[in-house]
């Protein structure tokens, strides 16, 4: 139990603001689907389902590594779509792999995931160009600062360890 007097740490947080944008924007893209008739389709799921749509079936591992997640993280949104019924998974190549497949409804769906996709990159333009330094700019700018000073070495200092 902590002392009164010590504030509670996770009231305050740079990153949380930005986790409830990224959050909002998403329910956001979900209430399109909904108007849409998409029903059991979140927008986490159009980027697998674009990327089978593009390459045709892939293993859960294949499909990680292009998207650039990890394979649990794909484990778990092939599940997912598996139970929306959206893709189907077969043995792979050897018993320790899964092939992914869409299913029709999948492949009926995706013209609009694609165009939804194309018509939110374009709005995502837009809203940059209307303020005054743009979020993906400022990315790439901490992507670079990263790269010169890690995050974990920048934690360690302000933890006052001085071996990293």
């Amino acid at each position: 139990m902590s002392a009164p007097d010590i504030a509670d740490p996770t009231e305050q947080s740079r990153w949380r603001p930005l986790r409830l944008l990224l959050a909002a924007m998403d329910d956001e893209i979900a209430a399109l689907y909904a108007e849409r008739g998409l029903s059991g389709i979140r927008p986490r799921f159009a980027m697998p389902l674009i990327r089978l749509g593009r390459r045709g079936p892939m293993t859960i591992r294949e499909l990680a590594t292009s998207l650039d997640v990890t394979h649990s993280a794909m484990s778990q949104t092939v599940s997912a779509l598996r139970r929306e019924g959206l893709v189907r998974t077969t043995a792979g190549a050897d018993a320790r792999t899964r092939e992914v497949e869409l299913t029709a409804r999948a492949t009926a769906v995706l013209p609009f995931l694609e165009a939804e996709w194309r018509a939110t990159e374009r709005a995502l333009a837009d809203l940059e160009a209307s303020l005054p330094r743009a979020l993906s700019q400022v990315v790439r700018d901490i992507e670079a600062e990263l790269r010169r000073r890690p995050f974990r070495d920048r934690i360690a200092d302000q933890l006052g360890d001085r071996s990293s």
